[in-house]
């Protein structure tokens, strides 16, 4: 048999359906190919645990355990589980941020159960996309439910398994139990109280009065209701989906709360479970506006009892539950919640790496032009002649001119030039960027900042990303106690460095490190880069001169001589009383601490900032560049 002749393999044939599932949204959309993967073991080496497909946002990708298909049998089903995918690309939720989004719309609708949100979220979605797919493109979806329903034998057929089934059943018109089977009860005559009670709101007794002809009993009823409304709910958020989230979730709380495996046997269908893996949401630090809102039971709903349930409904504009991706309440999620949601959306990081996304995100709006000191002169590249080019240096550095000169046939290595550079000087004056050297206190009077908002942090983030993108290098040192000190190596470039220090955490004494700023101006003082010292305390930041460093030496002498070295100035942003130096009694300066300041102050020149409350800082952090060196642009 030739090779024409052979059918094709399940891999082959889901390929060549790929273009059938992507014109079932439209004629335009794109997508790269699918990971089509033959066993459930190189399914799991991409991430895919539990259902048969999965969606990767980070990437745009769509991953299908064939094993699983083959297991399911669903092998003839390629468009519809493809375009199923797809659409959870191009609809539902559609980016990552929208994904996390509608689970931090959730999340107040299911107390005591937010764990479960991302199967919630993935249910609504892919009733969504599946009813969608079955009356516009005209997709087979009631087949492939029937089949996956046959297949699956995952648990137990729990009540939100039932409820999940008979929504489908409404939304396309099927007869009563297609895709229930005996799980669903047959019909019997309730107790008036029990259909008047079953539910609250005008939406609940409409679909109470139709029904109570041929209603089911009490526990079958709930089921029956709720899948009205639901399919209701799918049909009126249908062009406006995430306003629609809150809500659902209302609806189907009791059954998560009654059953602990409710969704069990739903394992199956979860396809956007870690939808989120290895992508950033952005604007998660900040709440919704929808997020304080009530959310109401789709039964207590007046629009979805008006609704009818036969065609899309479209949100008007200003409806409660729409999305407005960029209308801030102001209010922001602290480092925990955020965490936490971030987690839910699929996203593996631990508490500190969630805390550097946070402050980074925080930090972003507020960052300015770190100020730079001017040079003489700046310098202009100057050609001096050519040098081989050979493997392993920058292809972009190839002179093909001078090349091609010599062979009219490039040969890597052998004819392969490159221009090689000297600089003379310019006229223009240049502009240096003051690196920077940075100590956070990090002792039991701050907070954590991956528990709670550490403003000391968030003003270093602003100043060090503000630094960084000038073109400065900074060192950040967190510190507690003597032997709790860390820094990053040395002076460095990289914005996470730089925020895994500041979102560290001790929590123990207070002695600031006088041996790391010791030693790091010592060791600087050929390089000639100017620096700035800033020291970001409280009235702690007093032991930078009343204690001696482990030579004995003054910390007072020990930090003249830095400021010194570092040539660019120091300032000590410290939350304390903004009238510190005026009042000369109490306990501060019998203590000594504030005295220490002022001595600073006259004798060295650093320049205290007093910040009256912790969230002050971040005032100080935009103005700390302006207010120290002027209004130089850069």
């Amino acid at each position: 048999m030739t090779a024409a002749e052979r059918p094709p393999t399940l891999a082959e044939s889901w390929s060549a359906a790929f273009a059938a599932a992507l014109a079932a949204w439209s004629p335009y959309t794109r997508l790269k190919a699918p990971l089509l993967l033959d066993t459930s073991r190189a399914a799991q080496a991409e991430g895919l645990t539990g259902s048969f497909a999965m969606i990767r946002l980070a990437d745009q990708t769509v991953v299908i355990d064939l094993q699983q298909v083959r297991e399911l049998g669903i092998e003839d089903y390629a468009v519809e589980v493809l375009a199923h995918e797809i659409g959870h690309h191009v609809y539902a939720p559609a980016s990552i941020t929208d994904h996390t989004r509608s689970l931090a719309r959730m999340l107040p609708a299911l107390p005591t159960v937010t764990q479960h949100a991302p199967m919630i979220a993935n249910l609504y979605t892919d009733l969504l996309i599946n009813d969608r797919l079955m009356r516009s493109a005209g997709l087979r979806m009631p087949e492939l439910m029937q089949a996956v329903v046959r297949g699956n034998q995952r648990g137990q057929a729990s009540k939100l398994w039932i409820l999940y089934l008979r929504i489908y059943e409404l939304l396309w018109g099927m007869e009563r139990g297609s895709l229930c089977g005996k799980a669903l009860p047959p019909r019997e005559q309730p107790q008036p109280a029990t259909v008047a009670g079953s539910r609250s709101g005008k939406a609940s007794a409409r679909i109470a009065q139709d029904d109570a002809a041929d209603a089911a009993s009490a526990q079958t009823l709930d089921i029956e209701v709720d899948a009205r409304l639901a399919s209701r709910l799918v049909r009126h958020h249908a062009r406006h989906w995430l306003a629609g989230v809150g809500r659902f979730a209302v609806l189907v709380l009791p059954y998560l709360i009654e059953d602990a495996k409710a969704g069990e046997r739903l394992q199956t269908l979860m396809d956007t479970k870690d939808a989120g893996r290895g992508g950033q949401p952005e604007g998660m630090t900040e709440m919704d506006p929808e997020e304080f809102e009530d959310i109401r039971h789709p039964g207590a709903d007046d629009a979805l009892a008006d609704a009818g349930g036969d065609e899309p409904g479209a949100a008007k504009a200003d409806e409660p539950g729409q999305s407005k991706a960029k209308s801030g309440t102001g209010q922001a999620r602290d480092p925990f919640q955020y965490g936490e949601l971030l987690r839910l959306a699929g996203l593996t990081l631990d508490a500190q790496d969630a805390a550097i996304r946070y402050y980074g995100e925080r930090a972003r709006p507020y960052l300015v032009p770190f100020p730079s000191l001017p040079a003489q002169h700046s310098e202009d590249p100057l050609p001096e002649g050519l040098d081989p080019w050979e493997a392993g240096d920058p292809i972009d550095q190839i002179d093909w001119r001078e090349s091609l000169v010599l062979s009219p046939v490039p040969i890597p290595g052998l004819t392969t030039v490159q221009r090689r550079y000297g600089t003379q000087p310019g006229f223009d004056s240049a502009t240096r960027p003051l690196d920077l050297d940075v100590y956070v206190d990090s002792s039991g009077s701050m907070p954590d900042p991956r528990r709670q908002l550490s403003w000391p942090a968030l003003a270093g983030a602003v100043i060090c990303l503000s630094a960084l993108r000038a073109g400065a290098s900074v060192q950040v040192t967190l510190w507690a106690s003597r032997k709790e000190v860390t820094s990053t190596k040395g002076f460095v470039r990289s914005a996470e460095d730089c925020l895994r220090v500041l979102t560290g955490y001790y929590g123990g004494g207070t002695q600031f490190p006088l041996p790391t700023l010791r030693e790091t101006h010592a060791s600087r003082v050929k390089l000639r880069h100017p620096t700035h010292i800033l020291v970001v305390s409280d009235d702690g930041a007093s032991t930078m001169f009343d204690s001696p460093d482990e030579r004995g030496t003054p910390g007072i002498e020990v930090c003249a001589k830095a400021l010194r070295q570092a040539a660019g100035g120091g300032t000590l942003a410290l939350n304390i009383p903004g009238n510190w130096d005026r009042a000369k009694s109490g306990s501060h300066w019998q203590a000594g601490a504030f005295g220490w300041l002022a001595r600073a102050r006259e004798e060295q020149g650093w320049l205290i900032s007093p910040v009256a409350t912790l969230p002050d800082l971040l005032g100080f952090a935009q103005a700390f560049a302006r207010r120290h060196y002027g209004p130089a642009e850069h």
